[in-house]
């Protein structure tokens, strides 16, 4: 949103470029409308972030879901903040969407006679359930031992410390031939991790929204001996890595 002093400096600098009447105001009923595209076009600029929230690709600004990491083509931002981005990044500015009804996810859920779900982290919204949806979670438990190990976090002062203990990390794991797989939140993140990884002159993959096409192939190479990979969240919850890759046929290599 806008300062009060932005208001002042658009108060001053809007009527010289015809933009609005001499002697009228920012606060006045008549530029409401001017005012709500200022400030989806300080939203495009100052928060929405390339690579991060959306990318650009074939002359068109796409959308980046934030839960999945995927792109999502077709769908646009609403209330012009799609065209502000779109002007941002110089491409093509298409029409608004008009959008003609909408409904919530848990209105629309609420439709249904009988509703039932599972998911792996429904223990932890169970309360969220028996609120909004009136519905019970019953906790399954695995029917073999968990051997995967949490470790406790690590904190670090810098960016710069973090990245070099990140490198040294995947460094000591691909010298044992294990696989490594590096979680990012972001495809610039993941980018930037690649580039230190190829000074390194460590070969890698990375997954991203940029690359979904070859999604299925380097999920199978993932569990590979000596496979590093580096993924947005397109590798999160439902990605099946398989030890020895798709086939299995590094598995027992790596267990020695």
């Amino acid at each position: 949103m806008l300062s009060d002093e932005g208001n002042d400096f658009l108060d001053k600098i809007l009527p010289g470029l015809g933009l609005m009447k001499d002697n009228s105001s920012v606060y006045d009923m008549e530029n409401v409308n001017l005012i709500h595209h200022i400030n989806q076009a300080l939203k495009a600029h100052k928060i929405f972030n390339k690579d991060t929230d959306y990318l650009v690709k074939d002359n068109q600004v796409i959308i980046i879901d934030e839960f999945t990491g995927r792109m999502m083509e077709g769908r646009r931002f609403s209330d012009g903040l799609h065209q502000a981005l779109e002007a941002k990044e110089r491409v093509a500015i298409q029409p608004e969407n008009r959008t003609m009804a909408s409904i919530t996810f848990q209105n629309y859920f609420r439709l249904y006679e009988k509703l039932s779900g599972m998911t792996g982290t429904a223990s932890t919204e169970a309360e969220e359930f028996m609120d909004i949806y009136n519905l019970d979670v019953i906790e399954i438990p695995p029917n073999i031992n968990i051997s995967r190990k949490d470790l406790d976090d690590e904190i670090y002062r810098t960016s710069s410390e973090k990245y070099d203990a990140i490198l040294d990390s995947i460094v000591n794991a691909n010298k044992k031939g294990q696989p490594v797989l590096v979680g990012t939140t972001s495809i610039e993140k993941s980018e930037y991790l690649s580039k230190l990884l190829k000074n390194k002159k460590i070969k890698h993959n990375v997954l991203n929204a940029k690359y979904h096409e070859k999604e299925s192939e380097i999920i199978a190479d993932a569990g590979k001996y000596g496979s590093v990979t580096i993924a947005t969240n397109m590798a999160g919850r439902g990605t099946d890595i398989q030890l020895g890759g798709s086939n299995g046929s590094e598995e027992e290599k790596i267990n020695h």
